[in-house]
């Protein structure tokens, strides 16, 4: 705001401005400067609420003809000081006033501060100073802080310096605080780390570690050494008894730390010498031994002590195991060690233990090894064990395959196979060879009768097996009529079958020998399967009979079956082999319930729900139940189909019609497993809230140039849970706009915007206004207080009396004597003797001053300052 201020307040006697004849200003200026001070021009100022200081003022309010102090440093700072030193620093005190400083007091606060010199004087004159020096003697470690207070009669009393220092000092931390060494064997050392720290802040100088104590010993301390405020160093102390009495002891450490020297405390005892013995392995398993051979491992005796150890006893139990190389008797020398040999030679398959035991002079007196071991041996079986080829047509032949497997623990060793019997052969089977444990060889056995009547036979397999050799014995007859069993088919596949549903298939017997065929049992396995043909049952030469076999799977997956059919037939009884798989969807949802949380009234959430068919069906619905007000689903309905292993995803919808808490559900009836998925619901409906937020809730922008603007932005946000759609945006106050904000801009919950505002000042004084922004918020408007504000400084002079001026420079500068020309461009008129300075900003004095100058733009020296300090 721009006032001439009344001449009465602010203005004051100024000397006149210099003439600008070098010659007048050689001859006699100094006089003609005393005799115009008092009739000479006189420069004022006004300004915005501003105030005018005489020259020298600390910027409180000035009373014309009084002193002012100033202090220079008008801080000090001591930095680091060891604590039992001190530091000292000076400070200026000097009355830059008009009249003359009287001091009635000069205290020092801060216990570790005092005054040592140069306190101040009662009076001190205008323009003169006095040093004051300032001492810090920290009495402890840390930062302090203390003030100088001055107390007179100068305008800006109290006059005040601050002080600032950090007391320094080393400590030193020793970690642990004692050593315990317990239960060291003579003649042995155990070792212990010790940390020392310095937890002070200034260095520590450690000089000396002195030790004391019977066996106590350190390494890895070289003194004298220097750590630095929380460094660290760790050495090691041993402990070496040479006999079984308590030991004490110290180190004692001396250093520049406070409570030196500082002690560490030591303890140890100790245990007799003695000697240990010990096995290497301390167990031993010999694994898997075939019987009839023999494993060894090497055991080694160790004596850990210091005397030799002698064996007193050796024994060993077990079937199979023994010892060798270790004697009763035998000594180990100290330190020494001694192997001998183990050994596992089973005479039985199966698994085996026992024990070594050495008696020995040791302190343990007893050493026991635990022995295990399997033996293993190979076994010869067959299957079947014997054959009976029933009766066969005199020029037919049978076959029947034979499976040898070893069902024993080591390889068999086939040597030879024969056999004996008219009308047997065999085929397929290797000799030599080799059937190892869990594996199978298979062969063939043949009867082809010659001739009718009965036959018998034999098959003699040798082997390195128990009970070699194996005998399979064989039967059969030959016979001129017989019948033949025909099935077809000889096996029946049913694919895939729902759970729940059945398939049928059918099979045939025919009888193509020359003799009635006596089906005398007929037998179904396999779950789900079933038939219908039942025995006894008999079949004429030449005729056949059909009967079906149904599939009813109870669950999903693969099953296998057989049917078995025992008649006269040569090969019975006859099998036919079944299969057929069960398929069933599985429904699963993810996730298995549903929370939708808060919900406006008047609008919906909507959640996506994954449905998976983890069976091996395709998955269908007859039924989709959506229950509880307001809930309902999209994507999803009876028509929907879920391949086997597929997925499928739908909406559940909560659109509440009141304020409230929904439960619900929705329920799935499929053909899959389970029949009936029930997904649960839950929401809760809220009413709509419409809240506009502004961040800030005004604006101030301070002091702004009259010509020049600034910006500042508003952040606008809905806080509410309901759209808020902005309809217009009004600005109040001269020089204030906005932008970015405009009518129709939609903001959802949760979102925000900026609504930049800009203060651009067409004159000076303070300046109000607000933005109003109009919406569908409850409380719209929303309103933003706006202020702002531009200053200026009206500068006023009179006339030189000196021949030739032409005009004035007017100057200013934020330091006393220090200026900057404002109007380089153009003199102010002899006839205005004004000016106006509008780039003033808030919080700062200034300091004007004048000079005239001709026309060869010669200037004078400078009028009197004046100084103004803007709000």
């Amino acid at each position: 705001m721009k006032s001439h201020v009344r001449s009465q307040d602010y203005r004051f006697a100024v000397a006149n401005i210099r003439k600008l004849s070098r010659s007048l200003i050689h001859r006699g200026f100094s006089a003609l400067l005393v005799a115009l001070v008092a009739i000479g021009p006189i420069i004022g100022l006004s300004g915005c609420a501003g105030y005018v200081t005489q020259a020298g003022s600390t910027g409180q309010p000035g009373t014309p003809g009084a002193g002012v102090l100033s202090a220079s440093p008008n801080s000090l700072s001591f930095g680091n000081v060891a604590v039992g030193s001190s530091a000292t620093q000076s400070v200026s005190v000097t009355n830059t006033g008009a009249a003359a400083v009287n001091i009635s007091q000069a205290t020092v606060t801060g216990s570790a501060f005092s005054i040592v010199g140069g306190n101040p004087s009662s009076s001190i004159p205008v323009g003169q100073s006095t040093t004051v020096q300032i001492r810090f003697a920290p009495q402890s470690s840390g930062a302090a802080t203390g003030n100088l207070t001055v107390t007179s009669d100068a305008s800006n009393s109290p006059l005040t310096i601050s002080f600032g220092g950090t007391g320094t000092q080393p400590g030193l931390t020793i970690s642990p605080a004692s050593l315990n060494f317990n239960n060291v064997t003579v003649g042995q050392s155990s070792s212990q780390n010790v940390t020392l720290t310095n937890s002070g802040n200034a260095d520590l100088t450690l000089n000396l570690a002195t030790i004391s104590g019977s066996g106590f010993g350190m390494s890895g301390l070289s003194l004298p050494r220097t750590l630095t405020a929380s460094q660290s160093l760790t050495f090691s102390v041993q402990f070496t008894p040479s006999s079984t009495a308590a030991a004490s002891g110290s180190i004692q450490f001396t250093d520049n730390a406070p409570g030196s020297p500082q002690t560490l405390t030591m303890t140890g005892s100790a245990v007799a010498a003695n000697s240990t013995l010990t096995a290497n392995p301390g167990s031993v398993n010999f694994g898997n031994v075939v019987v009839g051979s023999t494993s060894t491992q090497t055991i080694t005796l160790t004596n850990s002590g210091t005397v030799s150890v002698t064996v007193n006893q050796v024994s060993t139990t077990g079937a199979g195991f023994s010892t060798s190389g270790i004697t009763a008797g035998q000594s180990i020398a100290a330190g020494g060690s001694a192997s001998f040999t183990a050994r596992f030679a089973p005479t039985a398959a199966g698994t085996a233990s026992g024990n070594i035991t050495l008696t020995t002079s040791a302190a343990n007196p007893t050493v026991s090894i635990a022995l295990s071991g399997t033996g293993t041996q190979g076994t010869l079986a067959a299957n079947p064990s014997s054959i009976n080829f029933g009766s066969l047509l005199v020029g037919s032949s049978g076959s029947v395959s034979v499976t040898l497997s070893n069902p024993g623990t080591a390889p068999v060793a086939i040597s030879a196979a024969s056999i004996t019997g008219s009308s047997f052969s065999m085929a397929g089977l290797t000799v030599p060879q080799s059937i190892n444990p869990g594996q199978t060889s298979s062969f063939t056995v043949t009867f082809s009768p010659t001739a009718a009547g009965t036959a018998s036979g034999t098959v003699s397999i040798t082997s390195n097996a128990p009970g070699s050799p194996l005998n399979i014995s064989l039967s059969g007859s030959g016979t001129t009529t017989q019948a033949q069993l025909t099935i077809s088919p000889t096996s029946v596949a049913f694919s895939s079958v729902n759970v729940g549903s059945n398939a049928t298939q059918s099979v045939t017997l025919t009888n193509t020998g020359n003799a009635s065929l006596n089906i005398t049992a007929a037998t179904i396995a396999g779950s789900g399967y079933s038939m219908s043909l039942a025995a006894p049952l008999t079949i004429n030469a030449g005729q056949n009979t059909t009967f079906t076999v149904t599939f009813a799977p109870a669950s999903a997956g693969s099953v296998s079956g057989s049917i078995t059919i025992t008649s006269n037939a040569p090969g019975s009884p006859a099998t036919i082999s079944l299969g057929g798989t069960g398929v069933q969807a599985q429904i699963a949802a993810s996730p298995s319930s549903v929370s939708f949380g808060n919900v406006v009234v008047g609008t919906s959430n909507s959640q996506a729900v994954t449905l998976t068919n983890n069976g091996n069906a395709t998955l269908t619905f007859s039924q989709v139940t959506v229950t509880g007000a307001g809930f309902s689903v999209t994507g999803l309905s009876t028509a929907t189909t879920i391949a086997a292993g597929g997925r499928a995803t739908f909406n559940a919808v909560f659109a509440p019609a009141s304020i409230g808490t929904v439960n619900g559900s929705i329920a799935l009836v499929t053909n899959g497993s389970p029949a009936q998925l029930t997904i649960s619901l839950t929401g809760t409906g809220q009413a709509a809230t419409y809240v506009l937020g502004a961040n800030p809730t005004s604006l101030n922008f301070g002091t702004v140039a009259v010509g020049s603007s600034t910006s500042l932005g508003v952040t606008l946000s809905n806080t509410g849970n309901s759209n808020i759609t902005i309809s217009g945006v009004t600005v109040s106050g001269t020089g204030f706009s906005a932008s970015g904000v405009t009518s129709g801009l939609i903001l959802t919950p949760g979102q925000a915007a900026t609504l930049t505002v800009q203060f651009a000042p067409a004159g000076t004084g303070t300046s109000t206004g607000s933005v109003s922004v109009a919406s569908n918020a409850t409380s719209s408007p929303t309103t933003i207080p706006l202020s702002g504000a531009s200053h200026s400084v009206t500068l006023s002079w009179t006339a030189s009396t000196s021949a030739g001026v032409s005009g004035y420079y007017v100057y200013r500068g934020t330091i006393s004597g220090q200026y900057t020309k404002l109007n380089p461009a153009a003199p102010v008129s002899t006839t205005q003797l004004t000016f106006t300075d509008t780039s003033v900003q808030s919080g700062t004095t200034y300091y004007y001053a004048v000079t005239a100058v001709d026309s060869s733009n010669v200037e004078s020296t400078y009028s009197n300052q004046a100084t103004a300090t803007i709000p």
